[in-house]
């Protein structure tokens, strides 16, 4: 008998364990996914074409960074104040009518070149705007991935989101440099379009169960009451939702060591490992599989409760930490290349995590507003993670800058395994259903 049990469990085992890519089999999950691989792999295109377009254009490295500059601003700039609007509309459209715009927006860039028309300012002002677009997306996904798919299934799913950036990664900026080639930069533009068209397209067919408050948006201007929703989305975050400022915490500190690593990559490379772009080029790929990777064995993970994410956080974090501190120790560029995979695999954990929690904890009438801020917090910290350790490489140099961040990452896993330990300790997580944040949603499907 007690084998006939044991068998039992183990059959009990299996089938509850989760298949991530089930997720994909559904229509509403597999167009989104489809739609997000052709557009990251757009992006990937467009980061590289963009740049070597522009540098050919001017001959300046000065005007390319501009670039770059232009599509750093939005995020800072207008992030809460797109989130409020997010919260007054529905998802979908939003982000049919945000791929449409991208499409004309880059579209625009190799016609005017074409015809004669193309200034320097225009092409600024068309990258301004196509970022300002791209801002609106973001919190837009994945403030609807919650509208598709049942709550169990949302790590699996904010997991294979992230595997779209990943694939974006590795096959876009070859492709592009291929194409840049045989067509030309500008042309390759035209490819890049296409992309965003491909991913509004598979957007027509999902089905969003979306909660509208009109209590709330049936009579507001463009205007009017912006302020007290921006204010309601900084109390929900900052005051009202402790769990979700400990995680806006989290995020900053990882921000600033992940987006510093990444930038003092090619540093590390040259002045630790001596090796030149082509070797380069295989410790970058390296990052990406290893994220890759990673992404692909988190849609397995059991969904567990919010302490056990954390530490599950937290240990990736500490391995990833400790694995940027043995890079200063190196000069081998295989043995860099198999520390770096791991990395890039510690890292991948901790965004989908992340985005489930946030998922869960907010109302979906402030998703916008929560996912904007996250943004913005995340644009900030990145910069100043880029500026202090390409300040300290100079100064002090690379092998020292890699021991700062690996700080920086095991203080984020420290970070991550004390919230848990907080978590374990406190009441259950509950959303807050009275206040100011009460809503009397009506349900719209789109």
């Amino acid at each position: 008998m007690s084998e006939v049990a044991a068998d039992s469990r183990e059959a009990d085992s299996k089938t509850s364990r989760p298949r991530g890519w089930e997720l994909l089999k559904t229509k509403d999950f597999g167009f989104l996914f489809a739609g997000q691989t052709i557009s990251q792999i757009g992006d990937s295109l467009n980061k590289v074409a963009l740049l070597w377009f522009v540098y050919e254009m001017t001959g300046s490295a000065l005007k390319m960074t501009v670039v770059g500059l232009l599509q750093t601003l939005p995020p800072l700039l207008f992030g809460p104040l797109i989130g409020v609007y997010l919260d007054r509309v529905r998802k979908k459209p939003v982000m049919i009518w945000v791929d449409l715009l991208r499409t004309l927006m880059v579209l625009l860039i190799p016609v005017l070149y074409a015809t004669g028309g193309l200034t320097l300012d225009r092409l600024y002002v068309l990258v301004f705007a196509t970022a300002i677009f791209s801002t609106m997306f973001g919190p837009a996904l994945t403030s609807a991935v919650p509208l598709i798919v049942p709550k169990e299934k949302l790590i699996t799913a904010n997991a294979l989101l992230q595997t779209t950036t990943n694939v974006g990664l590795l096959v876009g900026p070859a492709v592009s440099g291929l194409g840049i080639a045989l067509i030309g930069a500008q042309n390759v533009l035209y490819a890049d379009a296409a992309t965003f068209f491909i991913s509004a397209l598979c957007l027509f067919p999902i089905r969003m169960h979306e909660t509208l408050d009109h209590l709330r948006t049936a009579n507001k201007g463009l205007t009017e009451g912006i302020a007290n929703d921006l204010v309601a989305g900084f109390r929900f975050v900052f005051v009202e939702q402790k769990t979700v400022m400990l995680l806006m915490l989290t995020a900053t500190l990882y921000s600033v060591g992940i987006s510093a690593f990444v930038f003092l990559l090619p540093v590390f490379a040259k002045e630790v490992l001596g090796v030149g772009p082509i070797q380069l080029g295989w410790l970058w790929s390296a990052l990406g599989v290893g994220m890759l990777l990673a992404s692909l064995a988190l849609t397995s993970v059991n969904q567990g409760d919010v302490p056990w994410r954390l530490r599950f956080m937290s240990g990736a974090l500490a391995v990833g930490g400790l694995a940027v501190a043995a890079l200063g120790f190196l000069d081998t560029p295989v043995m860099a290349g198999a520390l770096i995979a791991v990395i890039g695999g510690s890292t991948a954990m901790f965004t989908p995590l992340v985005w489930t929690m946030l998922q869960e904890l907010t109302p979906t009438h402030l998703l916008g507003r929560v996912f904007t801020s996250f943004a913005t917090g995340g644009m900030a910290s990145s910069m100043a993670g880029m500026a202090g350790f390409g300040w300290a490489a100079d100064t002090i140099g690379p092998a020292a800058s890699l021991t700062g961040i690996s700080l920086i990452l095991l203080l984020t896993a420290a970070t991550a395994w004390l919230f848990s330990f907080y978590k374990s300790h406190a009441q259950s997580l509950t959303v807050p259903t009275s206040g100011s944040f009460v809503s009397q949603p009506s349900v719209a499907q789109s």
